[in-house]
């Protein structure tokens, strides 16, 4: 289907069609909606036209003030310069999509592609990006990722299963878990993994050991000194993050109480800082550079007419003991 007719089609000059294609401004939310329901549904796809698109592969955060963030960026960084290509950073929106205006933007510098740690893109994003042929993957969806959206994540089931196990063969029976967010999918399958161990080891689940935090450090000495608190506190901890683990050494150290002596804790991602914690983190390992690494290259793999749609990636997490787990006194 040519433009003209496409302009035809949604009764609106060429002008208008061209505006919608390269992104600019000046057209309604409704007309645009047509035009891009028509480009899609007829198979548009703009084409490359030799060196006219940049080499740049644009990462996207709805924030930058963390360690995990860092990894992700190493990974991405390390792709992009065996392929001759420049990494650029962007920070917008919510944990769950980019801001509306960043979409003008990304359609404006049409880099090869885009990694963005989002959970997913609303369908009009979507088809935007697909009609100027700017590839995209998810990394670690912190929602059900759509079934036409590319992503990679990790076995965050398997990784809350086996830090619980471990805790449980340490004789732990009292076991608390911050796992983060209650609106991200890797929050709920921590837990869930979790949830799991402690049922086939037939241990009750305290539902006031069962805590939601942030992923950071503060949110982890919030909910580690109520549950320190407790008359009957866990004698185990299991942090859903690092840094939220980070918190919990905080508050044992303000309540007196020795680690891995009289409360033992795992954490979860495997950052650089765990082995240099005091004591060095017991944790759940995620690949988060490898995850950054296969994200890059299913941007930069090709792909005839969107065969990338849809393709999931997950990788293996592994427990990493250190000096924060020991046998419980009984």
């Amino acid at each position: 289907m040519t433009l003209a007719a496409v302009a035809e089609t949604a009764g609106v000059s060429l002008a208008t069609v061209s505006k919608v294609l390269n992104g600019r401004s000046g057209v309604s939310d409704a007309t645009r909606a047509r035009i891009e329901e028509l480009l899609d549904s007829h198979g548009y796809r703009r084409r490359d036209r030799g060196g006219s698109r940049p080499p740049l592969i644009e990462l996207v955060f709805h924030e930058l003030d963390s360690a995990w963030a860092m990894e992700l960026i190493r990974g991405v960084q390390d792709v992009a310069e065996r392929s001759g290509a420049t990494v650029v950073l962007t920070e917008s929106g919510t944990r769950h999509a980019p801001s509306p205006d960043w979409v003008e933007g990304v359609l404006r510098r049409r880099p090869l592609g885009v990694v963005l740690v989002f959970s997913t893109l609303p369908g009009d994003v979507k088809k935007q990006l697909w009609s100027r042929a700017i590839p995209f993957v998810i990394i670690d969806p912190a929602g059900d990722p759509d079934p036409d959206v590319p992503s990679v994540g990790s076995a965050n089931w398997s990784g809350g299963l086996a830090a619980t196990r471990h805790l449980i063969e340490q004789r732990h029976e009292r076991i608390a878990v911050i796992t983060g967010p209650e609106d991200m999918l890797c929050s709920l399958a921590r837990l869930d993994g979790y949830r799991s161990a402690m049922a086939m080891a037939g241990l009750e689940i305290d539902p006031r050991l069962v805590r939601f935090g942030d992923f950071h450090v503060q949110g982890g000495f919030e909910h580690a000194k109520e549950l320190l608190d407790l008359p009957d506190r866990p004698t185990a901890v299991f942090a859903g993050s690092d840094l939220q683990a980070l918190g919990v050494l905080e508050a044992a150290r303000m309540r007196g109480l020795s680690v891995p002596g009289e409360l033992s804790v795992v954490g979860y991602d495997d950052l650089p800082l765990a082995q240099w914690s005091s004591p060095p983190l017991t944790t759940v390992r995620q690949p988060l550079r490898h995850m950054a690494e296969e994200a890059a290259r299913m941007l930069l793999r090709p792909a005839a007419d969107g065969a990338q749609r849809g393709r999931r990636i997950e990788l293996a997490t592994e427990l990493i003991v250190r000096q924060t787990t020991a046998l419980v006194h009984l």
